[in-house]
C-alpha cells in the first residue's frame, strides 16, 4: 500500500522483508534487555574499567557517525567533506545499526517535510492532545514507527545517495558492519585481557548496552524533543530544545533551532548550549576533511527567532 499527501509522488515504496523486519525486532528487544540485566550484573563486578572504556568509544564513533554523519552531513548538507570523510562517516553511522544509510535518510528527510503533520513517519502528535493520545503518540515516535514495515520511498526522498555507488555498498553491508559493531568490541576485549571473560563483558557493555543506549538516545529526539522543552525558534512544528539530552545526544537535543534552520552544522547556538557533534565539525574544517559548512550568523539567526 502506498500512501500520497497532496498528489505529489507516493511517500512509501513497499515493505521491508520479512526477515529484515525480524532482525529490528531482534535489535530492538536484545539491546533492551541487555540493560534491564545490566544494574545486577554491574552491582556483581560485572563491569570493569576497559569495559567501560570500550563502551565510551564504541558510542562516541557510532553515535557521532549518526549525528555527524547520517543526520547532518547526509540528510540535510550542512557541509561538504571529502569522499573518505564521506565514506567513513556512513560507515560509522552503519555501525550505529539504526538502519541502512540509505533507509536512515529518506525517513528523516521525510519527517523534515511532514512535521508534525500526516506523513511525518514518527510524530508523537499524529493522535490527538488527550492524555491517551499524547501516551499513544510518545510510543509510536520512540519506538513503535520503527516496528512498522512500511519503508520511504528513496526515489523521492534521497535521489542524490541513490546516484552515489559508495553509499548503495555501504547500504548493502549493513547487515556485515552490525556484526562488527557487536563483535568488535567483544574481540577488543578479549585480545586485551586474554580472556573469553573479557570478550563476555566487553560484548555485554560496549556491544549491547551501548547500542540499547544509543538508540533510546537518538529515539528520544524524535519523542521527547517534540512533546517537552523550550522553542526561542519558529519552527514549522513542536520541535523544542530540551537540555538534559544534550551531552548523550552529541547536541542532537537542541531540536528547535534544527527545525527552524535545518540546514545549520550547529544545533546549539546559546551560550552554555553543548554541541559535541559542531565541535567534530569544525575539527573536520581545521584539517580540511570537510568545507562549506553551515555555520549560524548573528543575521541568520535573528530570521527565526521569537520575539519576545
Amino acid at each position: 500500500m502506498s500512501l500520497t499527501v497532496g498528489g505529489h509522488r507516493e511517500l512509501l515504496a513497499g515493505k521491508r522483508p520479512l526477515p529484515a523486519h525480524v532482525t529490528v525486532y531482534i535489535f530492538v528487544i536484545v539491546p533492551f534487555l541487555a540493560v534491564l540485566a545490566a544494574i545486577p550484573f554491574a552491582w556483581g563486578r560485572g563491569l570493569t574499567w576497559l569495559d567501560l572504556a570500550l563502551a565510551t568509544g564504541w558510542y562516541l564513533v557510532t553515535i557521532l557517525g549518526t549525528t555527524a554523519g547520517y543526520h547532518r552531513y547526509f540528510t540535510h548538507g550542512s557541509y561538504k567533506a571529502k569522499r573518505p570523510l564521506r565514506i567513513g562517516l556512513a560507515v560509522a553511522g552503519s555501525l550505529a545499526v539504526q538502519g541502512p544509510i540509505l533507509h536512515w535518510v529518506a525517513d528523516h528527510r521525510r519527517h523534515h517535510a511532514f512535521a508534525d503533520k500526516e506523513g511525518d513517519p514518527h510524530s508523537p502528535w499524529l493522535y490527538g492532545t488527550t492524555p491517551a493520545a499524547l501516551a499513544r503518540g510518545f510510543w509510536h515516535a520512540h519506538l513503535g514507527w520503527i516496528l512498522d514495515r512500511d519503508l520511504s520511498n528513496q526515489r523521492r526522498f534521497c535521489p542524490d545517495l541513490l546516484a552515489d555507488r559508495d553509499m548503495r555498498v555501504i547500504h548493502r553491508l549493513f547487515g556485515p558492519l552490525t556484526l562488527i559493531t557487536l563483535l568488535g568490541p567483544a574481540t577488543m576485549g578479549g585480545l586485551i585481557t586474554g580472556t573469553w571473560h573479557g570478550a563476555l563483558t566487553a560484548f555485554f557493555w560496549a556491544g549491547l548496552v551501548r547500542v540499547a543506549l544509543l538508540h533510546h538516545v537518538t529515539w528520544s529526539v524524535n519523542s521527547v524533543c517534540h512533546m517537552i522543552g523550550d522553542r526561542p525558534f519558529t519552527a514549522r512544528d513542536k520541535s523544542a530544545n530540551f537540555w538534559p539530552l544534550a551531552v548523550l545526544s552529541m547536541g542532537e537535543s537542541w531540536h528547535n533551532l534544527h527545525h527552524a534552520d535545518p540546514t545549520q552544522a550547529r544545533h546549539g547556538v546559546r551560550p552554555g548550549q553543548i554541541d559535541v557533534t559542531a565541535r567534530v565539525i569544525w575539527l573536520f574544517e581545521r584539517v580540511g576533511w570537510a568545507y562549506d559548512v553551515h555555520w549560524p550568523t548573528p543575521e541568520r539567526l535573528a530570521r527565526i527567532t521569537r520575539a519576545a
